[in-house]
């Protein structure tokens, strides 16, 4: 059984930790390979593929990543604004940096990576095979590229849960209500919008009008039981494991790639650079993902036609 770590960013979940084991040991390999061609023939024989994907694919079609340096809006770093305590303190600063990020992904595409990834999946189905996605992105790319078998551990941009009612609905309104509009430019400078809590975004269910807040998992919560029980399925039963543009640090789905490895089964990384988890694949490929994935997922010669 895979070992989810339960947590966001360091939390852990113990009533879903509790039934789970974790591996005394991992399993160390050799440094990886970076021959694409037996990359290639493990692929052709896969049957359930899982792909963990992270920022370095969205990063790319040049959406912000707000790690490292540079990673400011305004004068804040993402973790000073992506939690409930800095929702509750001033909501209307945290809608503002999402308003600005929403209306980001707007002007965005996906990228070869993504359309690859999608391509993959739409011709495997034909042939019997499963693709999963399993992504730590927010911004939805992997749908606009056409995939359809995804599981977002982090929630979506353009998703909204009701802080009263706990309704969750996709939501696509640019600006996501007319207060906004306008607001969220990144600039240091700029001075917050302070827009009354009755104009931020509000629930459109019958008798409600609570306050809306992003469908996001963030800083300090936990991850939701159910997709964490999907994603634990998908990894229990590939028999070829993707990671692609994750730097390998952010719980859980750090631990997710290490810990197929550890049973036996191929886990390629594509990636700009190695990661803390580089040396337990079996196969690394250096380098934009966009550049190295599409000839790794292309149509291999022993698939029908």
């Amino acid at each position: 059984m895979i070992v989810l770590q339960l947590t966001c960013r360091g939390l852990i979940n113990s009533q879903l930790h509790g039934h789970l084991k974790i591996p005394r040991t991992m399993q160390n390999m050799a440094r990886p390979s970076s021959d694409l061609a037996a990359f290639r023939k493990t692929f052709s024989k896969a049957k359930n593929i899982a792909i963990l994907t992270g920022a370095g694919v969205s990063a790319e079609s040049g959406v912000p990543t707000f790690r490292g340096a540079g990673g400011y809006w305004r004068k804040w770093e993402a973790q000073q604004l992506a939690t409930p305590e800095a929702f509750s303190r001033n909501p209307s600063r945290v809608w503002e940096f999402y308003h600005y990020r929403r209306e980001v992904m707007l002007t965005k595409d996906p990228n070869p990576a993504h359309l690859a990834i999608a391509e993959c999946e739409e011709r495997l189905i034909k042939q019997g095979r499963n693709v999963t996605v399993i992504t730590q992105n927010i911004d939805e790319l992997h749908r606009r590229a056409g995939s359809k078998n995804i599981l977002e551990l982090h929630g979506s941009l353009f998703k909204t849960r009701c802080m009263s009612c706990g309704h969750e609905a996709a939501n696509y309104h640019s600006p996501i209500c007319g207060a906004l509009k306008g607001k969220g430019a990144p600039d240091p400078d700029t001075e917050d919008a302070q827009i009354p809590v009755q104009q931020l975004p509000r629930c459109e269910q019958k008798g409600c009008h609570g306050l809306l807040r992003p469908a996001v998992v963030w800083f300090g919560e936990t991850l939701g039981s159910d997709i964490l029980s999907r994603a634990e399925e998908v990894l229990d039963s590939c028999d070829l494991c993707l990671v692609v543009g994750t730097s390998s640090v952010v719980y859980p789905a750090a631990m997710f790639a290490p810990q197929v490895a550890a049973r036996g089964v191929p886990v390629a990384e594509f990636n700009m650079e190695d990661t803390p988890a580089t040396m337990r694949f079996k196969f690394h490929f250096h380098g934009p993902c966009g550049t190295t994935l599409p000839p790794a997922l292309e149509r291999h010669e022993a698939e029908p036609k």
